[in-house]
């Protein structure tokens, strides 16, 4: 049986390049005059999107249209479908096709003037489709479409990225990953001919130096790399053809440790990928293309938002991609309560779990969702706590699964106000979006004597931040948050999450370790166990940045307490509190002992910015003051 012929000239485009492009359809059977063709582009509104041409062929210019075999131009009808993010382009012919002669639509310019065609998608995607729809009677009901398909492969090599590990042991093995991209950071193998990479480290000896070929693949895995000096380390690559050199993030070499840092998104979207509509691309662009250890998913509970088909294929793919020590995948999804409940993320720790749909009356309310579950069972996660009409004010906060709070993401900070010293405020200027309000500071809820660590989301436009985009609600960088664990399986770092061993970042890869008395953030310390907590607090850290930190403040019971202005990327400090704890101390109010606590929060010289999860320490009663030492007699003579 005869079948329609769809080819494609040239049948590859490079990402972001613009030229004419041909789609040529012969059809097996004769098309009667008034047949309707109709061309959809798939777009999917993305700005990494195909170029939309435009119909009128005055222009001359990203123009679509229609050649019959005998030469003549066709210009099409733009026409607009529910669903639908960009145009679709109707043809009528005004004869007869024969079968098996061959109709040309073109999508670029008549001239030779390259840079007047259609731009390309700037995302590789192997076989991309393009859908022609045939109504050989005229009216427009369409059946199954003929598809075309260009594959789009990365563009010249641009720059380079280097994946490592932030926190390692002396002596102790890693890989790294290092991905050669194009202008759009798609990975490519397209480089000038010869094209060698010198790979070399920073403050280690001269003879570790090697040369790389570029790919055709456009990555490779460098395994079994280590240091055997503790110290700072940064990889660097050079081009042979370029005089540019392409840096890694800071690696921090202890002489021994346990602990690794691991960095991922639990909540966030992609300008990319739409995870709600392709959830498997969307885990691996976070994964391969991103190089972060963990992703959390967090669609909103509603219908609108997540069908049971979309829910079902978010949880198959959780479980597929989750592996252990190479890739964490965590289910979850958003919820919105009342006006005390505000936004959580509620993150399962195990997977195929229900959709908490909030016209559930077993989860209408987070009281009825703690009742029904055990802390093994989920973490909640309040966000965007400081937005106004969204805000969360903590008064039934749960300290059982309420363990950390995303103090950032690209919509704003809920740290404190603008007035306080907030420097990415949830902010917009007509007041027609989000404005933040003081009742949902975290800084606030700390001062009351709860506790959670913090983390960072990304990037959304889901849900309650769906009109954003569109609006002039300040956007910021997405985040990043990172977990410290021992090792990367689901299970421990939702334990370290529990515990608050973990910090968020604006989006860059800052090392940061924050300790009080040789314990790490997010712990709990009492002076019941540390006597010597009520005299002095011995603070240590190391901050290792991504570019020169412009300062380090330790804040203390929700106050700058001492500042630190290194002006290099990477510092190590001490410092002591002799304050007697008694002086300074926060009443609790519950039944609580009186408290303290410390957060580090750090500026980078670009603006990125980093805190970490802070350190509680607890007055008792019983602690009192060391007994001056015994005068000494003088002797007689």
């Amino acid at each position: 049986m005869r079948r329609s012929i769809c080819l494609t000239e040239p049948s590859f485009a490079l990402a972001g390049e613009t030229k004419t492009w041909k789609f040529s359809y012969t059809p097996a059977t004769n098309l009667q005059k008034g047949t309707k063709l109709k061309f959809d582009l798939m777009m999917q509104d993305r700005s990494t999107d195909w170029e939309i041409p435009q119909t009128d062929p005055k222009i001359n210019e990203n123009l679509i249209w229609l050649t019959l075999p005998g030469g003549k131009n066709l210009t099409p009808e733009e026409i607009y479908l529910p669903k639908h993010a960009g145009p679709a382009f109707e043809f009528t012919l005004p004869s007869e096709i024969k079968a098996g002669e061959a109709l040309e639509i073109f999508l670029g310019t008549p001239s030779k003037d390259l840079s007047k065609g259609t731009k390309s998608q700037t995302v590789t995607q192997r076989r991309r489709p393009f859908h022609l729809y045939v109504d050989t009677k005229g009216k427009g009901d369409y059946k199954d479409p003929e598809i075309f398909s260009i594959d789009v492969r990365g563009n010249a090599l641009k720059s380079i990225r280097i994946f490592t590990p932030s926190l390692v042991s002396k002596n102790r093995r890693f890989d790294i990953i290092v991905r050669f991209e194009d202008a759009f950071g798609n990975l490519t193998g397209n480089a000038p001919e010869g094209t060698l990479i010198e790979l070399s480290y920073e403050f280690l000896r001269e003879n570790l130096n090697w040369k790389l070929f570029v790919p055709e693949t456009g990555f490779i895995v460098l395994p079994n790399l280590y240091f055997n000096e503790p110290g700072i380390y940064r990889i660097q690559l050079k081009s042979s053809t370029s005089d540019d050199i392409f840096h890694s993030s800071p690696i921090k070499c202890l002489a021994e440790s346990d602990y690794s840092i691991y960095w991922g998104t639990l909540h966030g979207e992609s300008e990319k990928i739409d995870a709600s509509l392709s959830i498997d691309p969307f885990i691996r662009h976070i994964r391969d293309e991103l190089g972060r250890q963990f992703v959390g998913t967090s669609p909103f509970e509603s219908t609108s938002e997540t069908t049971n088909e979309v829910w079902k294929a978010i949880c198959s793919n959780v479980h597929e991609y989750n592996e252990e020590n190479r890739f964490t995948t965590m289910l979850g999804l958003q919820w919105f309560g009342d006006e005390k409940e505000g936004l959580r993320q509620l993150l399962y720790w195990k997977d195929n779990k229900p959709l908490m749909r909030k016209k559930d009356s077993k989860y209408t309310s987070l009281k009825k969702i703690y009742k029904i579950h055990s802390t093994k069972d989920i973490l909640s996660i309040p966000g965007f706590s400081m937005a106004k009409g969204y805000e969360t004010d903590f008064s039934d906060f749960n300290p059982e699964f309420e363990r950390v709070v995303e103090i950032y993401n690209a919509w704003g900070c809920s740290e404190c106000s603008e007035k306080e010293g907030n420097a990415r405020p949830i902010k917009s200027p007509s007041g027609k979006s989000f404005n933040e309000n003081p009742a949902g500071s975290i800084r606030n809820a700390l001062n009351q004597n709860m506790r959670f660590g913090f983390v960072a989301g990304g990037l959304d436009d889901r849900g309650i931040f769906q009109d954003l985009f569109e609006s002039d609600q300040v956007q910021y960088s997405p985040g990043l948050t990172a977990i410290v664990a021992i090792e990367q399986t689901r299970e421990t770092l939702m334990q370290a999450l529990y515990n608050r061993s973990c910090y968020a970042t604006t989006g860059a890869r800052i090392v940061i370790g924050f300790h009080i008395a040789g314990s790490q953030m997010g712990t709990e310390l009492s002076t019941n166990n540390k006597p010597g907590l009520a005299f002095n607090r011995h603070i240590t850290g190391f901050i290792c940045g991504t570019a020169p930190i412009k300062e380090i403040v330790i804040i203390r019971n929700g106050k700058e307490f001492h500042k630190i202005t290194p002006n290099q990327n990477s510092v190590e400090f001490e410092y002591d509190d002799f304050q007697q704890l008694k002086e300074i101390v926060l009443n609790s109010p519950d039944e609580r002992p009186p408290f303290a606590y410390y957060y580090l929060r750090i500026l980078q010289e670009d603006g990125h910015i980093a805190w970490t999860s802070p350190i509680w320490i607890d007055l008792s009663e019983s602690i009192s003051p060391p007994p001056p030492p015994p005068k000494k007699s003088k002797k007689k003579y």
